[in-house]
């Protein structure tokens, strides 16, 4: 069996927010393929496999399915004849802590069906995944879902569902339109740097020239707009309610009415949504302007909305029987006498509208005509993949693998490109080689047949009776010695590969080349940075993915999916598979000569940052090479969860979210590891900080500005003066935001110093960085513009801030945070910014005097470990300012220190003093904690509101907005939550709603806790207010303390509270 040629091939995505109807509508497009029953879809949710995705009612892992439609075409001449398409279709969940799944799956497809409910509308996942589909250059279909909704809850009448679907279509417009305009702004901007790029060299190029002009044809190429709007009339848009399993586009019935009015099809397609109206005297199509003051329904409201609430009324809200069969009769559909009595109007509602207004007609006939085919899409499609900063539509192809991509050529010698986007896994027992093959009927015949020759032998020959049985038990021995093996590894879990070949045909057997991510193209595959970003691997299996189940495949074609089974220990979590022709790259081989065929389509894909860890052990600790095994497999498997082993030794997973850690754990005790495990409380990020505060106590320092700390090394062989200071909110905001700048900045500097060029962006150090928990944000300037940017927010700052640019030493922590440390001493000052200049440059660095160097190097360590574990809670510090004043050294001292060989003991102890140093500069200030936040949305009706309130009030968060959703009761709730705070917040909110609002929850960086955690109450009225012994807790003070608890700090806590209130021996 092999995959389907290009030209016949659609492959989609479903995307939208958690609950809208995603897996539903799957349901009634595999009944369509006979996969399921129709009585059975939107009931069973087919493609939600796992258990606790059926528990929970929500998709957690994107599954795929390949199905096949006749549609209907006409030819040249105009004759009807059927065509067969092959529509991959992958299914994704809509919960903002699997958000990687779709982008894993968007990579994959040239469209997208994105839901939205009728009733909630645009919500946060909505807009999410239509960037998603917008970056990868998706062809989006709007499917306005749960349509019945609008007539069974809100009970609208006709017309106010028009307006209501009208202000739905231009909130979703208005989305698309937000990311058009911020792409034309960006083109702008290039284009005006380009042209004055231009113009300086051309007036280098013509010095004698008075005056240089660009060419008139440099004008500004303007963009239209006009094809990425969602419009009823151009047949992008789906009116559906997929649990009825009935669904449609105006096309349709501009096709029953076109013969009924004499109006050409096509044009009343184009009037048929808008503010166009039939005259009832002239039977007319007339536009608002011509109405002259007459009440008169819209087309869209006579035609299509007023039948579809005379069935909805005649059936479900005013139930009558005799206007039933007149609509069925009318209709010409067939439905059973039985079906037309029956007393569940759901069921009869269905039949009606599935006969009449199939969905999975409309959809498969949507995407046919809106989604283009692999060979039209790749070629808009996958310049954007290979070059990320392209700005044009179309790239002519360079060479014959990118001619090839380009045209999803699957010929024999066209080269193999093809990209796994994710892995999964799949218990081996359920790999379909192990499973036991159903018998054909030709099979089942031979067999019967030799079963009565047998028994025709036995009744004719009875001596031959005990020989007979003989071989049977004889092969049952066998039989039971061979299966024993096989027992032990039927519990093993088989990584297989979620993939989309893109040129080329792949086949079982070939050897190809698995080009990881980090694979730089400009330095080849010998290059020793690249060594160990090429293997290869052999393609042991090919399958296409039916939902839960694999269909063995001999070949896949260009522009298909499919699973891919052969990759496992060699490709991580994505990969490009690569190979010159069909038949592979061979065993024995030059990796210069396939050099050409080599391509990297995976880069590394950053998700949302997961912030929730959590330590695990095993219950016995026997268990723990099981457990490390595990959390192998969990890592490669889902592409969101981190997974590492602390200093301390623990074995911490990270994750996007509660439910997703939940889920995480799960799949270790029951797939991955199948051992029981002991899971820590969630493990969340801090940050301190430090402020100006109201009654600060007198500085530390005499005489000196606050926040200054003299100390000095053992022997006082070096002593210093450092002043910390909280940072200038615009400096801080201005570093926050360009963080990621930070980032690469850090990593050139690595790279010069380890004399290598071409560092990517994806260094080591990300993992690092992202395992602290830290918000990186897209960067808001260019690398370029980051120092004299600084400067200009140092003069706005004003004060001492203003000079300091020259002077920034280090960031921290990790050298790349919000926290400086300035050089503020007499004379030359050590400057970062001129340091990375020198460095880009290649110029020699001025000669120092080399002990003042070493020393500085300690200076720089203490305070990037004053940053990384702040005084509090050893959490890291944001937006404080270290200034080093002065650095005194007793150099007869430290030589006789080398001499005598203990310099380790001199360094080890500045390092700890400069550490202590910076500390205790932070705790002469107010100090503040920075608590990890959450926005949440919340979507409630009136009723269940004040209990929303109730939950995130218990629960110290605070409410942003609220807005009331239009011709609605429901209102869309705002909030900001400390992910603190936030475990078991969902399962709180349903139950206090009985279900009626389910939040969702998304990482938006940290905020400050404007509380002391050292304030206790002192004055009169607040001893008066709060009681000698402070009875209302401080929070900061809790939060605090129960981190240092959990890291085995000294916690100052009263063993005995309240000693003098009496207490009974029973409690």
């Amino acid at each position: 069996m092999a995959s389907a040629e290009a030209l016949d091939v659609r492959n989609v995505t479903t995307i939208g927010h958690v609950d809208h109807g995603k897996t539903t509508m799957m349901d009634a497009l595999l009944a369509a393929n006979n996969i399921i029953s129709t009585r059975m879809a939107g009931k069973i949710r087919y493609l939600d496999s796992r258990e606790d995705e059926q528990e929970r009612g929500i998709t957690m892992e994107s599954s795929a399915v390949s199905l096949r439609f006749k549609v209907v075409e006409r030819t040249q001449e105009g004759d009807p004849r059927p065509k067969t398409y092959v529509v991959n279709l992958i299914d994704t969940p809509g919960h903002v802590d699997f958000s990687s799944e779709v982008s894993t799956a968007s990579r994959l497809c040239d469209g997208a069906l994105v839901l939205v409910d009728v009733v909630e509308g645009v919500c946060t996942q909505t807009i999410t995944v239509l960037r998603q589909a917008w970056q990868d250059r998706l062809r989006p279909i709007l499917v306005i879902n749960k349509f019945d909704r609008l007539i069974t809850e809100l009970k609208l009448s006709p017309i106010e569902a028009y307006h209501h679907l009208a202000q739905l279509i231009e909130q979703v417009n208005a989305v698309m339109g937000s990311f058009f305009a911020s792409e034309r702004m960006e083109d702008d901007l290039r284009w005006r740097e380009e042209r004055e790029r231009r113009l300086a060299q051309k007036k280098e190029s013509h010095a004698e020239a008075v005056d240089a002009t660009v060419n008139e044809e440099d004008e500004y190429q303007e963009k239209d707009d006009e094809d990425i709007y969602f419009a009823p009339e151009r047949g992008n848009v789906v009116f559906a309610s997929a649990i009825d399993g009935w669904g449609f586009r105006i096309g349709k019935f501009a096709h029953l009415y076109a013969v009924k009015l004499g109006i050409k099809e096509a044009n009343l397609r184009t009037v048929l949504w808008g503010d166009f109206y039939l005259d009832p005297k002239t039977k007319r199509v007339i536009s608002h302007k011509h109405l002259r003051g007459r009440a008169l329904k819209p087309l869209f409201v006579q035609f299509v909305l007023d039948n579809i609430w005379a069935i909805y009324d005649a059936v479900a809200t005013n139930p009558n029987p005799d206007k039933v069969i007149k609509i069925i009769s009318t209709l010409g559909l067939k439905i059973l006498p039985r079906d037309q009595k029956s007393k569940d109007t759901r069921q009869l509602l269905s039949l009606i509208f599935s006969q009449w207004l199939p969905l999975s007609t409309c959809i498969i006939q949507t995407i046919v005509d809106v989604v283009p085919p692999p060979s039209v899409a790749q070629r808009v499609r996958i310049p954007k993949i290979l070059y990320p900063d392209t700005y044009e539509a179309t790239v002519e192809p360079k060479d014959k693998v990118e001619a090839d991509l380009y045209s999803c050529n699957d010929a024999s010698d066209a080269s193999i490109v093809a990209l796994v986007s994710k892995m999964f896994a799949v218990p081996t027992k359920e790999l379909p080689e192990k499973k036991k093959r159903a018998l054909t009927a030709e099979e089942m015949r031979s067999r019967a047949k030799a079963a009565r020759e047998a028994r025709a032998a036995l009744s004719t020959d009875p001596t031959s009776a005990q020989p007979a049985s003989a071989p049977l038990e004889e092969a049952m021995r066998k039989t039971d010695i061979n299966d024993k093996p096989e027992a032990d590894g039927e519990d093993e879990e088989a990584l297989l590969g979620f993939a989309r070949i893109y040129s080329g045909t792949i086949r079982p057997g070939t050897t190809i080349a698995c080009v990881l991510p980090k694979y730089n193209h400009e330095l080849g595959p010998a290059h020793p940075r690249n060594a160990q970003n090429v293997v290869t691997a052999r393609v042991e299996e090919l399958y296409t993915m039916m939902g839960r189940e694999l269909v063995p495949v001999e070949s896949v074609r260009a522009g298909n999916v499919f699973a891919i089974r052969g990759l496992e220990g060699k490709v991580w979590r994505n990969a490009t598979l690569c190979a010159p022709s069909t038949d592979g790259v061979g065993s024995v081989f030059d990796w210069e000569v396939v050099r050409d065929s080599l391509l990297n389509m995976a880069g590394v894909i950053r998700y949302a940052a997961p912030i929730v860890r959590v330590a695990l052990e095993p219950e016995f600790p026997a268990d723990m090479p099981k457990l490390i095994r595990g959390l192998k497999l969990l890592s490669q498997a889902d592409p969101c969860v981190e997974t590492f082993q602390q200093k301390t030794g623990e074995h911490v997973i990270l994750t996007a979210g509660e439910l997703h850690g939940e889920r995480c754990i799960r799949d270790l005790k029951e797939r991955f590891a199948k051992i029981n495990i002991h899971a820590s409380k969630p493990i969340v990020p801090f940050r301190e900080t430090a402020v100006k505060g109201v009654d600060m106590a007198p500085p530390k320092t005499p005489n000196a500005k606050r926040g200054t700390v003299h100390g000095s090394s053992a022997h006082d062989f070096v002593k210093f003066t450092i002043r910390a200071s909280p940072l200038h909110r615009v400096i801080f905001e201005f570093l926050v935001d360009n963080l990621a700048i930070l980032r690469r900045m850090q990593q050139e500097r690595k790279a010069g110093e380890a004399e290598r060029k071409n560092e990517d962006d994806d260094g080591v150090d990300d993992e690092d960085f992202d395992m602290q928990g830290e918000y990186i944000k897209k960067p808001t300037i260019k690398a370029e513009q980051f120092w004299p940017l600084l400067q200009e927010k140092c003069k706005d700052a004003g004060g001492e801030w203003t000079d300091i640019v020259e002077k920034i030493w280090a960031f921290g922590p990790q050298r790349m945070g919000s926290c400086l440390l300035i050089d503020s001493r007499q004379g030359q000052p050590y400057s970062l910014r001129q340091k990375l200049a020198q460095m880009k440059a290649k110029e020699a660095v001025a000669e120092q005097d080399p002990l003042l160097r070493e020393f500085e190097n300690h200076i720089e360590t203490g305070f990037q470990l004053a940053t990384f574990q702040g005084p509090l809670c050893a959490e890291p510090v944001e937006g404080m300012a270290y200034f080093v004043e002065t650095v005194t050294l007793n150099r007869d001292g430290i030589e006789e220190e080398q001499v005598n060989n203990r310099t380790a003991h001199l360094t080890g102890s500045f390092i700890s003093a400069v550490r202590d140093a910076c500390r205790n500069g932070l705790l002469d200030w107010s100090p503040r904690i920075m608590l990890a936040m959450y926005t949440c949305d919340i979507q409630a009706s009136t009723d269940v509101l004040g209990k929303v309130y109730g939950v995130v009030a218990k629960r110290r968060g605070k409410i942003v907005a609220e807005e009331m959703k239009e011709g609605t009761e429901f209102f869309t709730v705002r909030a900001k939550l400390p992910v603190v705070e936030s475990f078991g917040f969902a399962d709180d909110i349903r139950k206090r709603t009985s279900g009626a609002a389910s939040p969702q929850l998304i990482f938006s960086g940290y905020e400050m806790l404007d509380q002391d955690p050292f304030w206790v109450p002192t004055t009169e009225e607040e001893l008066e207010d709060l009681g000698e012994k402070a009875d209302r807790i401080n929070i900061a003070k809790a939060y605090v303390d129960a981190v240092r608890e959990r890291k085995g700090m000294f916690v100052d806590r009263k063993i005995v509270e309240f000693a003098e209130k009496q207490r009974t021996l029973k409690r």
